[in-house]
């Protein structure tokens, strides 16, 4: 091969080009961005619609259903959903993977185009935006201090425009803290004595303060703009302003209304480790470097911190994500590492020498490192899976340079000179290292053919495992040789053991010896051989039940959090009497609990706003991992138990997520029409899946609703009092939601002047029913005689998908795999009686397994094709192709039996295992029926042959197998941060790698025989009848 010919012809250019490898690669590395996972790119689209004071079912019929049906037409939708609360929709849309969602944002944009005219007036304009799960809030830092109005101005003026300049940062939202307000409380009793209305009060308030434009003069040859000043420059100026009176006199505000400089009604507070605190939620690009963007952060709330001391406030970080990413990395580098020395040991060990251990084992960093640039141009990040498959094939980098090297030597043992040995051992197997090399690689082809969340964790680390295998090819047939030639010309290693010399050799020896009588036995028992297997094969598929199955392997990231929800209607400060029994049953964690936050109140809808008083949330960061005696699971299910007596309060205690985007593990959608219905048949569901064992945290979207007034406006008899529906609406919205009649502005800030009744006249219904508004004559209308007042029970939220109501009851797992709690909860579905019109499914993680195994389970099948269609082009046959395969089924036993011994649920990183096992577990078999039919075109006979060829290749096929599996240990073991989400893959391979090679050994000489003798018959019967023809 000229290839290898003149990379030993010329060194140092092979030389040159390694360096400029390694340096290529050290540089790409430094620019590869850093996360968790790998980058998520989800084609889903969401519309977002505010609409103040509608109701939930008047948000559902005015603006969710017209914009669901505008864009249900779109091509590439898979499914459309909406969700209606108060003031808020939001209409989500799931395109197909593969659609350009740049483009589909563009189709829903022109829709919503068509469709905003038909919407409610008052309704605000519809705003399209991209769900992105890549940019999430990476890190929460706590402002706090004695004054709560100026950390407000220092938070809002300097610290969220400085944290919002670091690069890589979106946005820097605060949470907490108090907004001032100029608050214009209204005395209805002199109101009346002036005959004024609060809407009078309102206008005068925004004419009041307004600049404008009064023309021109001219001064000289130039004209000169004249501009009016009427804008408040103080609190006074609002109070003096007049308001007209119907007898042509005036009044001051200030006679008829209390303003006072305060601030806003609280509708949420935050605490951190107990105390008043203000948050920021720091939020990162889409594209940002996690780590290198809280870097960032950190170096500016340090910076900042140097200034704010001065004036008594802190700024600390509270917690950041980035860390466990970090620790991650670190985790599996170190993996990495020890796996590498622990494939080197094996080196050593075979080959009884330094020097050409080194030459082999130097392949493993050159092919890392080269795989940093592949990544960097290919647009990958550095996550724990990509570096995963890099940790993975650590081990089967080497494969193809022990493969050169042996070679390399049997030339030499032949009296060849080094050099020459070199470049024929390398030449005269550098086709079959590419033919092995290209099975290993070609099971990663078909990821082209899948898509979803498969896919996207996928692809990552199937091109990392091929670059690194293609690099430690071209590595093998050039480095190697031009190495062998160069330094090993006094160094003989023997790979046939034909000594004796070192323990590692004697055991070998002694377990050729067994093998060489088992194989014999076997091949005369073929029958009893294939039985056997059959029976292993059909009693570990037995286990499969045993196993479970799940999504994903959960990581102890030590990062909880705690949702709390009160009935609808609760106060502030009952709300904050819950949050205080929950910080005493957490005081019992304080050795474990780094650092926590709750935010009390807020919410609300992203894109269109909102709050709530009756919800809190609650983050959690726990100590290292190394440092504390349980993990974040177990904590999360202790507290789950520990706040399950509080009463009043709907408590869910999970794990932080980790931007995966694929919903609770349990979520039943129940479609219908009716909503009480909906209501009833949920609640039913939501007491079957309590009643299911391993469940935790049952919710259902459909909540007993909110306590609500409805004002029902007869128009006619509102009509005859000289009123008009708009104006009894917007005196009642005025009197007690309170209207911003302009805005104050000072020191370059906007103040809201809101006017509203005083909170003591608007606190209950019959301050409701009591209220009066002033026709134009200035006659006083009770409310009650022109609108019926009815106290209803509304829904706090609908749910729809594909343009039908839906209810989703969503549930946790834990202490039970996904798979048999799914099974177990589908089983029930099935039983229960539903009206005509409704019916059940299955979402969340449970679709996604679905979805994910049948794609992964495709793209398997395929890379088998694949396989076997590689090693028929190599052998130029159908027959030994088929039988190399028969090393599939054995790596099945082990997969099995590694999964249950390590009580391991299977689950998508396990499926990938499998795939990368379909091209690692035949190379044995190729070396193996390969050096049969050499032998056997020797002259040698079937049997012996066989059984010389199982005695030749042991070694190097234990040598590849212990390499590639050891290496791998570190990462089956699950050490370090993050290392969970590895260790499916590393048992898969491992346990299959195993199995498949001790019965490689053994049962692909029997199957060998059976299909040989099989082959022959059909010979002689097609011979037999082409004589008969003759005849």
């Amino acid at each position: 091969m000229k290839l290898v010919r003149g990379s030993i012809k010329r060194p140092v250019g092979v030389v040159m080009v390694v360096i400029a490898a390694l340096l290529l690669g050290s540089i790409s590395l430094r620019g590869l961005a850093v996360e968790l996972f790998p980058k998520m790119d989800l084609p889903v689209a969401v519309v977002a619609t505010s609409y103040d004071g509608a109701a939930p079912q008047e948000m559902e019929e005015l603006v969710s259903k017209p914009i669901e049906s505008s864009v249900s037409g779109i091509e590439g939708i898979d499914t459309v959903q909406s969700v209606s609360q108060p003031s808020s929709s939001l209409v989500i849309m799931q395109f197909d993977f593969g659609r350009d969602i740049d483009n589909a944002l563009n189709d829903v944009r022109e829709k919503i185009d068509r469709v905003s005219g038909s919407l409610p007036e008052d309704a605000n304009s519809p705003t399209v935006m991209r769900l992105d799960p890549n940019s999430t809030p990476i890190m929460w830092a706590s402002l706090t201090g004695d004054d709560l109005s100026e950390m407000q101005d220092v938070a809002e003026d300097e610290i969220q425009p400085e944290l919002e300049r670091v690069i890589g940062i979106a946005s820097a939202d605060i949470q907490g803290g108090v907004e001032r307000e100029i608050r214009v409380a209204l005395d209805q009793g002199k109101l009346a004595n002036y005959g004024i209305t609060p809407s009078q009060v309102s206008q005068a308030l925004s004419a009041g303060n307004h600049s404008i434009s009064a023309g021109t003069v001219l001064k000289g040859n130039k004209d000169v703009q004249l501009r009016i000043d009427g804008e408040y420059t103080s609190v006074d100026d609002i109070r003096n302003t007049l308001v007209d009176l119907n007898n042509g006199d005036t009044v001051r505000i200030a006679d008829v209304a209390d303003v006072r400089d305060t601030f806003k009604d609280q509708s949420s507070v935050t605490q951190v480790n107990g105390k008043d605190a203000m948050i920021f939620s720091i939020t990162k690009q889409s594209d940002g470097n996690t780590v290198d963007a809280a870097q960032g952060v950190q170096e500016k709330i340090d910076n900042l911190n140097s200034k704010l001391k001065e004036r008594d406030l802190e700024l600390t970080t509270v917690i950041d994500t980035s860390t466990f990413i970090t620790d991650s990395m670190k985790s599996v580098i170190q993996n990495m590492i020890v796996g590498a020395v622990m494939a080197a040991i094996v080196l050593l060990l075979f080959l009884r020498s330094v020097r050409a251990t080194l030459v082999v084992g130097i392949s493993m960093p050159i092919a890392v490192i080269s795989t940093f640039s592949l990544m960097y141009f290919t647009g990958e990040t550095l996550n724990i899976l990509s570096m995963g498959g890099l940790a993975l094939g650590i081990g089967m980098m080497v494969d193809s340079s022990i493969v050169i090297l042996e070679n390399i030597f049997k030339k030499r043992q032949e009296g060849l000179s080094i050099e020459d040995a070199a470049i024929e051992g390398g030449s005269e197997l550098s086709s079959a290292v590419i033919a092995s090399t290209i099975t290993s690689v070609v099971v990663f082809l078909p990821v082209v053919f899948i898509d979803g969340i498969a896919a996207q964790l996928f692809k990552p680390l199937a091109l990392t495992v091929v670059f690194a295998l293609s690099a430690s090819l071209i590595a093998a047939l050039t480095l190697i040789p031009m190495l062998s030639s160069k330094l090993l010309a006094k160094v003989n290693v023997s790979f046939d053991g034909e000594d004796n010399k070192g323990i590692v050799n004697w055991l070998l020896n002694k377990l050729i010896a067994v093998y060489e009588k088992v194989l014999a036995k076997a091949l005369r028992l073929r029958k009893t051989v294939v039985f056997l297997v059959g029976l292993l094969l059909v009693g570990s598929l037995a286990l499969v039940p045993a196993i479970g199955v799940e999504l994903q392997p959960s990581t102890d990231s030590g990062q909880a959090q705690i949702e709390v929800t009160l009935d609808n209607g609760t106060k502030l400060d009952e709300t904050q009497a819950t949050v205080k029994d929950i910080k005493a049953k957490l005081k019992n964690y304080d050795d474990i609990i780094k650092t926590s936050f709750v935010m009390v109140g807020g919410g609300g809808t992203p894109g269109v706003g909102g709050s709530s008083t009756n919800t809190a949330s609650f983050m959690i960061e726990l100590i290292d991992s190394g440092k504390r005696d349980i993990t974040t699971d177990t904590f999360i299910s202790k507290v789950d138990q520990d706040l399950g007596d509080i009463p009043g309060a709907e408590i869910t205690v999970s794990a932080s997520s980790a931007g995966m985007g694929t919903g609770s593990p349990i979520q039943v959608n129940l479609s219908g029409d009716d909503l009480d219905v909906l209501r009833d048949l949920s609640q039913q569901i939501v007491w079957m899946l309590e009643d299911t064992e391993g469940t935790m945290n049952v919710d259902s979207s459909a909540s007993e609703g909110n306590p609500e007034v409805q004002i029902d406006v007869d128009r006619d008899v509102a009509s005859r009092y000289g009123l008009s529906y708009q104006q009894v609406m917007n005196e009642v919205n005025l009197a007690f939601n309170g209207q911003v009649a302009t805005k104050y502005k000072e020191d370059g800030s906007e103040y809201d002047v809101t006017v509203a009744l005083p909170e003591k006249n608007r606190e209950t219904i019959r301050d409701l029913e009591t209220l009066v508004i002033k026709n134009a004559q200035g006659v006083d209308v009770p409310l009650t005689a022109v609108a019926d007042l009815k106290q209803t029970q509304g829904p706090s939220e609908i749910n729809r998908k594909d343009e039908q109501r839906q209810v989703k009851i969503t549930s946790d797992v834990t202490g039970r795999d996904l798979g048999s709690v799914s099974q177990e909860i589908q089983g029930k579905l099935d039983q229960m009686n539903l009206p005509d019109g409704y019916d059940t499914s299955m979402g969340g993680e449970t679709e996604q397994v679905t979805e994910s195994f049948t794609q992964l389970g495709l793209a398997f099948v395929l890379s088998i094709v694949l396989v076997y269609m590689v090693m028929a082009f190599q052998f130029e046959s159908f027959t030994y192709p088929f039988i190399i395969m028969f090393s599939l089924p054995t790596m099945v036993i082990g997969i099995i039996l590694g999964l249950f011994v390590t009580n391991i649920p299977l689950s998508i990183t396990a499926l990938i295992g499998l795939i990368m096992l379909a091209g690692i577990v035949v190379n044995n078999g190729i070396i193996l029926v390969d050096y049969i039919n050499i032998l056997r075109r020797k002259g040698i006979d079937r049997i012996e042959a066989i059984v010389e060829a199982g005695k030749s290749r042991m070694r190097p096929i234990l040598m590849t197998t212990l390499t590639t599996a050891l290496a791998m240990v570190p990462l089956a073991l699950a050490i370090g941060e993050g290392a969970e989400t590895q260790q499916p893959m590393a048992v898969v391979v491992i346990f299959g790698l195993l199995s498949s090679t001790i019965f490689t050994l053994v049962f692909v000489p029997v199957m060998y025989v059976i299909i040989d003798n099989i082959s022959n018959t059909m010979k002689r019967l097609v011979t037999r009848n082409k004589s008969e023809e003759l005849e």
